[in-house]
């Protein structure tokens, strides 16, 4: 986790020392998420369960050799879907990627990673569900941090889409045992299709 946190913070630093060398773009990201929860121990199915993202995005990009960065603050609905329940919530995710383009005549297509944070800004934060036929509850965590893989291109200079996977590395989901003798801990796993308008 504290590696994370400093790869995190190494991100931030990064963007705003090369803000004096890079070109910027504003613009509107948002498209549909399928996400998924991987707990520790495979007590319940956990099953795909489709939401949105949506929210601003900052580009910045240097003259030469095709390397920039991206931030956004993306409003997200992420969870998972089981037997019992759907659950879900929705978070302002913060994901900050280092990024190279390839140049081309027509599209320019791109690679991205990075790390993110994600506070969780509504749903609800438990709920009462059959794990192993015993009655539990899930709680969902209000901080959550992870990695994002991208890649997608520009078309048409303006337009912008790609597909990225986001590997949550904090534990987003946590059962409530008596004495916490058989906790059970989730991690959110993400495919996001997205589209974003650059100004």
């Amino acid at each position: 986790m504290k590696s994370l946190k400093y790869l995190f913070v190494l991100a931030v630093m990064f963007a705003a020392v090369s803000t004096a060398n890079a070109q910027f773009r504003f613009g509107v990201k948002g498209g549909v998420s399928v996400s998924t929860v991987k707990f520790d121990k495979d007590v319940f199915n956990s099953d795909n369960v489709t939401g949105f993202h949506v929210g601003p995005s900052l580009e910045g990009m240097f003259a030469k050799g095709g390397l920039g960065f991206d931030v956004a603050v993306l409003y997200s609905q992420v969870g998972f879907d089981s037997d019992d329940e759907t659950v879900k919530n929705d978070y302002l995710e913060v994901p900050v990627n280092l990024k190279f383009k390839f140049g081309t005549p027509i599209v320019n297509p791109y690679l991205s990673a990075g790390p993110y944070v994600a506070f969780r800004v509504a749903g609800d934060k438990t709920w009462d569900m059959n794990v192993s036929g015993v009655k539990e509850q899930i709680e969902a965590q209000s901080f959550g941090a992870g990695l994002n893989f991208s890649a997608g291109a520009d078309v048409f200079k303006f337009l912008q889409v790609g597909v990225t996977y986001t590997l949550g590395l904090t534990d987003d989901y946590k059962t409530l045992t008596s004495g916490n003798s058989d906790d059970n801990n989730g991690k959110s796993r993400t495919w996001k299709i997205s589209a974003a308008i650059y100004f």
